[in-house]
């Protein structure tokens, strides 16, 4: 996991060469600006989705892991809190192939980190996390799916 200001994002672009291209994109797009929905930017190995959350605590934020796709979260309206387990950690939970997904319920995650607009946070395959958790209602979010290469 990895959490920043967006102004730092270019820093981490060794890390998978499609994070070059999610820093191209937010530097030639306005996230707030764009209607909700899925946008892709190369094919499906790079795609981004605008969203708007339903709030949950950290009680009942649903743990999540992925497979192919690394996450790249972006609260664009308030403060969004971020539960963190290791992968290693979690029991083990089906696996979604279509949806690239395995989700845990009712597992509260051991860390937690808020990110506030300006704020992005990665999250790899060996990363559970739980997010939506915020006290206000309508977390507006920017979703960046990248392929782990």
């Amino acid at each position: 996991m990895i959490v920043d200001t967006l102004d730092m994002l270019s820093r981490y672009a060794a890390l998978n060469p499609l994070l070059k291209d999610v820093v191209e994109y937010l530097e030639s797009h306005d996230l707030n600006a764009m209607k909700e929905g899925k946008y892709e930017i190369k094919g499906q190995d790079l795609f981004l989705n605008i969203t708007t959350a339903e709030a949950k605590t950290a009680d009942t934020a649903v743990m999540e892991t992925h497979d192919v796709m690394l996450d790249i979260q972006i609260p664009l309206s308030v403060a969004e809190t971020y539960g963190y387990t290791p992968r290693r950690y979690l029991p083990a939970a089906e696996y979604d192939e279509a949806k690239d997904c395995s989700k845990i319920a009712n597992l509260k995650a051991d860390d937690f980190v808020t990110c506030r607009p300006g704020m992005f946070a990665i999250f790899f395959p060996q990363d559970g996390h739980a997010p939506c958790i915020s006290d206000e209602e309508g977390i507006r979010k920017a979703i960046f799916k990248v392929k782990n290469i």
